[in-house]
């Protein structure tokens, strides 16, 4: 027999069909709660199964489901009145059972307040009711916000600069469920192939920092005062407009290092710290197109992914310590990390080779066990 906590437990997971109907202007009641499961085969496990249903039920509360029976002879239980079906009556009983009654009028308030002001997201209320129960205490916040972009689609602000009267940290405490409004609203304006929030709805954000180290000292003086360790944003460094010849980009923080310190002196030269995969933030830098480009990563599988990513934005890259012969003099049985890309990669015949060496045995040759005597001997025969 079902139980009072399963009802409960029903009952929860038709709240969000209830607010839907009230959206639809449809009723709904009476409300069945389906209960298939047969009841005990001992008459005093029946009687207290009954006696705790009906304890829970309008029937002894005033409010709640309501129970039928049905009368009915069994082998094992005799001639009884069995639960045929419990259902709540009214929509009364059904908040007040689930003590919903405040919540439910707050959120007809909510829904009729923001349909009002943007109808087109009717949809999208219907389609998550519960939302509109979770957001109840900011509204009227979120509706600023909503009414500020549908004015200025393209505000090309900071987010705290929009001139929209709420708590500094709102938009950025809320962007999940304004993010799908925005889309709604400001859908045309949108760009969608963007997840990260500001560089969806147009909006200034915090830029990454590209680092570099400048190994031409007249560079570094003619142009930074003698400073040659430098971290700029990305777009200010795809606006650099330095006279080089050639970049190295370095898989880690340790190498970028080791040839400042190693080749202190490199004319027309600087080395870039391209963090692994974060290399990506190069890819609008199109001066380098113009440049020797030099890449130096690990000898694992993530190290010559990273290499085929840089060269789809830069075809001429070549790569730099990441050949058979470094390997095999500098490999000590490191472990790497199992590779999960599939797709075709950007490598030369050489350099695929042994790629699927490496990954078929795991392998792994960080960049700094590479002596930095041997590093010196091969960055000077690129000079």
């Amino acid at each position: 027999m079902i139980s009072s906590n399963e009802i409960k437990s029903k009952a929860q997971k038709k709240y969000k069909n209830y607010l839907q109907a009230i959206i639809n202007q449809e009723d709904i009641f009476p409300l069945a709660i389906i209960g298939n499961k047969k009841p005990s085969k001992s008459i005093p496990e029946f009687k207290k199964e009954l006696n705790e249903l009906i304890a829970f039920s309008k029937e002894k509360k005033g409010f709640g489901y309501s129970i039928t029976y049905q009368e009915r002879k069994t082998k094992t239980l005799g001639t009884q009145s069995f639960p045929s079906s419990i259902y709540f009556e009214t929509k009364q009983d059904f908040e007040k059972y689930l003590k919903v009654e405040k919540e439910v009028k707050q959120f007809i308030a909510d829904y009729n307040n923001i349909s009002n002001c943007f109808p087109e997201i009717n949809p999208w209320l219907e389609k998550y009711p519960n939302k509109v129960i979770a957001n109840s205490n900011n509204w009227t916040d979120i509706l600023k916000v909503c009414n500020y972009f549908k004015s200025y689609p393209k505000p090309n602000l900071y987010i705290r600069e929009l001139p929209v009267s709420v708590h500094t940290k709102f938009i950025e405490t809320n962007t999940s469920v304004l993010k799908e409004l925005l889309d709604i609203i400001i859908e045309p304006f949108t760009n969608k192939d963007k997840t990260i929030f500001e560089k969806r709805f147009n909006l200034k954000y915090s830029q990454p920092l590209i680092r570099f180290k400048i190994l031409d000292s007249k560079i570094s003086q003619n142009h930074f005062s003698g400073i040659n360790d430098i971290s700029v944003p990305v777009n200010q460094f795809n606006a650099l407009n330095l006279n080089l010849k050639k970049v190295i980009v370095v898989e880690n923080k340790t190498n970028l290092h080791t040839i400042a310190l190693t080749l202190p002196e490199m004319e027309k030269t600087i080395v870039i710290f391209g963090s692994g995969f974060k290399v990506e933030n190069l890819k609008n830098a199109e001066w380098l197109n113009k440049l020797e480009i030099l890449y130096w990563g690990d000898l694992d599988v993530q190290g010559f992914e990273i290499l085929s990513q840089m060269r789809n934005y830069f075809p001429l890259t070549k790569s730099f310590l990441m050949d058979e012969i470094t390997f095999n003099k500098f490999f000590e049985n490191d472990n790497g990390t199992i590779s999960k890309v599939n797709n075709p990669l950007n490598l030369t015949k050489i350099e695929m080779n042994i790629y699927e060496k490496i990954k078929t045995n795991n392998w792994r040759l960080e960049q700094e066990k590479i002596p930095l005597e041997y590093v010196k001997t091969l960055m000077n025969s690129q000079r």
